[in-house]
């Protein structure tokens, strides 16, 4: 049995940036549903969207049968979560807040198995390695998996290139929210300050050789950064989707017009 392709595999097989979005619901249906909307890319977010480890399996579940390459972002850290939702058959992982060489050495190491890392064995029990299905998992387990670090301090911007070249991250992913709350422009994610952070960032991780990308759901930013040489992108997420969509349709449907009045 073959397995689909990581984030990693994906970015090198495609001539364009690889254009994504969130998937915060929580919801397998909803994630079916943007699974077939044209993205390359969902992103799972275990660390700011309602999800345990049933619902993200659910969604990995429900994305599998579209052209798609889902991303699960665990809520931290941390080796025994890590574990786990590689466990449900996640291959492609962001781990946020690296802001250190020592923090990203720690992040890959949990994905690996030993003696390259410390990842616990479980396969046969596990959807990652469908129950044993797949010939060679354990001594292949590094090409089944792709590791994302996120960069958003600056703390981590000052240390974005020797974090990009630690042996075992495939690509640094920059988040200006929470890079923006560093620098004390805290909901400012399109401050020309942030911006350039952003951009010392897309230069050091490339230096370095590595992919980058970066969440910029406003447009403009969206597209700048494109053109600074991200090679994937978060776009929007379902749930603004959702809010502004159903604001938009109840203000079209409740505002009132010129000479309306209404009837008691």
């Amino acid at each position: 049995m073959q397995l689909p392709m990581t984030i990693r595999e994906a970015i090198a097989a495609s001539e364009r940036p690889l254009i994504g979005m969130w998937c915060c619901s929580g919801s397998p249906l909803v994630a079916e549903i943007c699974a077939g909307a044209g993205m390359d890319w969902l992103l799972i977010d275990g660390e700011h969207g309602p999800n345990d480890l049933g619902t993200i399996l659910a969604q990995l579940q429900a994305v599998a049968a579209y052209p798609v390459t889902p991303v699960v972002r665990v809520p931290a850290n941390d080796p025994v979560r890590i574990k786990q939702v590689l466990d449900l058959g996640a291959q492609s992982l962001i781990v946020p807040m690296v802001s250190s060489v020592e923090e990203a050495q720690a992040a890959a190491a949990a994905v690996r198995y030993p003696p390259g890392g410390i990842r616990g064995v479980g396969s046969a029990l596990a959807r990652s390695g469908r129950w044993n299905r797949v010939e060679g998992y354990l001594a292949d387990g590094d090409a089944h998996v792709s590791l994302i670090v996120q960069v958003e301090t600056m703390a981590g911007v000052a240390a974005a290139a020797e974090i990009a070249a630690v042996d075992g991250v495939d690509a640094v992913y920059v988040g200006p929210s929470d890079l923006a709350a560093s620098m004390g422009l805290l909901g400012q994610q399109t401050h020309p300050d942030v911006t350039a952070a952003v951009l010392a960032t897309f230069d050091a991780v490339r230096g370095a050789g590595t992919a980058v990308g970066v969440n910029a759901f406003d447009p403009h930013a969206a597209q700048r950064y494109l053109e600074a040489g991200a090679s994937f992108v978060t776009i929007g997420a379902d749930v603004t989707l959702l809010a502004r969509g159903a604001e938009d349709l109840a203000a079209r449907h409740t505002s009132p017009t010129p000479g309306s009045r209404r009837k008691g």
